[in-house]
């Protein structure tokens, strides 16, 4: 894609209408004043330090409070648009969230217990929700430093990758777009072994875990009443972190892998991961429209890179590769198949077309990330030109087999003590047929206010 059709795409996404004016004036002028609250507020607060808040507490809790706005302009005629509202796609979303997620752990000589809790209320012009969930709640006891047994509901962060995780074979899936969120973890039973040496080899770790999955009890994790194992073997070899990957059992099938991480400078990290799969099973779309289940052998990889310069600017670039992923024909299927349900049901009112896309695209062409091959990017500056507690950054995310991708700009404020806001603006951009240009929204502006406590 050349530069000058890209900036067009940029410039046409963010000038349609005085409607659309106003409404960003609005939003700027709102964020300007709070800003200046902030700042005022920030200026106001005395320095304090006290000895005791060092002192290491049985008890030690937080949290945080959220308000979330989200603007959307849908994609009225994407794929996505289509099939979520049965070929008659809202042109715009609103949609306000209140979260509240509190984290904590208790611990008295060897044991301790830890958790993470949340709830939120979803508001939009087509439904609310409400949800409490308990994302984590476990055990955990360290008979001896050598030795760790977690039992329990837990977050596993198997992977070097900040974006995906190809051998996180037992992690919940991240959001690219906001990979550092909490998110909810799987019950089960982890023991930890570590050993230190002196040389090259300094240190060396086992990982196991056992993950049960039965009626209530990590249903959506794979297939039901079955045990299944994973293990990490961790060493620390001449200051590269490497690990070593397996899971096995019956709910999903067996799989492979290894990582590592290492400093080439104390400023430039790299990063990697390989995960092979020798069978699993894929949802396909033929080309004369039969759907099958055909058995893959999936080797994925991720290789990347975090470089922060001198002055506070932090690039971090991945490449993945996602084999068990759709390629660019495939994909043109679907959403040809979705465009013909969409003259079916116009013409006829018959939706048969779109009740078997939509079948299809459960657990399959409607997951996350369903290319082959892509390009992270996301670069943020702390305090550039001397705005103290505004952190600035993009994030890009390309699918580079059809060229389509999104990119979101965003700004943070920590100006005032223990909260934060954030502005983001995402554009999709895309041609016909092509994933980020078949998505649900082509847009959408996000402001965030976070109170941690």
């Amino acid at each position: 894609m050349s530069c000058d059709r890209f900036f067009f795409h940029i410039l046409s996404a963010v000038s349609q209408g005085k409607e659309r004016l106003l409404f960003w004036q609005m939003v700027l002028s709102v964020l300007v004043s709070f800003m200046l609250f902030l700042g005022t507020a920030a200026a106001q607060e005395e320095f304090s330090f006290d000895l005791e808040e060092f002192e290491k507490k049985s008890l030690a809790w937080g949290g945080y409070a959220e308000m979330k706005f989200e603007h959307s302009e849908v994609n009225q005629k994407s794929a996505f648009a289509l099939l979520g509202s049965s070929g008659d796609p809202r042109s715009s979303l609103d949609r306000f969230t209140t979260t509240l997620q509190v984290d904590g752990s208790y611990s008295k000589g060897i044991a301790s217990f830890n958790w993470v809790v949340q709830g939120y209320h979803r508001w939009d012009q087509e439904q609310w929700a409400d949800e409490v969930s308990i994302f984590e709640a476990y055990a955990s006891i360290k008979p001896t430093p050598l030795a760790s047994i977690d039992l329990g509901k837990k977050l596993f962060k198997w992977g070097k990758g900040y974006a995906w995780n190809p051998v996180g074979f037992i992690n919940r899936p991240k959001d690219p777009n906001n990979p550092e969120e909490s998110m909810e973890g799987y019950i089960g039973a982890e023991l930890d072994l570590i050993k230190s040496f002196e040389g090259p080899l300094q240190t060396v770790a086992l990982t196991t875990v056992v993950l049960p999955v039965q009626d209530n009890i990590n249903e959506d994790f794979g297939k039901n009443d079955n045990i299944n194992l994973a293990a990490k073997l961790y060493l620390l070899y001449r200051d590269v972190d490497i690990d070593f990957l397996l899971y096995t059992g019956n709910s999903r099938t067996t799989r492979y892998g290894v990582d590592f991480s290492t400093n080439l400078a104390t400023n430039f990290e790299i990063h990697g991961e390989l995960a092979h799969i020798p069978n699993q099973s894929q949802k396909i779309l033929n080309a004369d429209g039969s759907v099958e289940t055909r058995e893959i052998a999936d080797t994925s990889y991720l290789l990347g890179l975090r470089y922060l310069t001198e002055n506070d600017i932090t690039t971090i670039i991945e490449y993945y590769h996602n084999d068990d992923g759709y390629t660019e024909q495939e994909l043109n299927r679907f959403f040809e198949l979705v465009d013909d349900a969409d003259d079916l049901f116009t013409q006829t009112s018959d939706d048969s077309l779109y009740r078997k896309a939509a079948s299809i695209s459960e657990g399959a062409y409607g997951s996350s990330q369903i290319g082959r091959n892509y390009l992270y990017a996301k670069v943020t500056q702390k305090e550039p030109f001397d705005l103290l507690y505004f952190t600035p950054g993009v994030t890009a995310i390309l699918n580079l087999d059809d060229n389509s991708f999104t990119l979101s700009p965003e700004t943070v404020y920590t100006g005032f003590t223990n909260w934060e806001l954030r502005l983001r603006y995402s554009l999709l951009v895309g041609s016909r047929f092509t994933e980020y240009g078949e998505k649900l929204n082509e847009n959408k502006l996000e402001l965030r206010v976070r109170y941690f406590f």
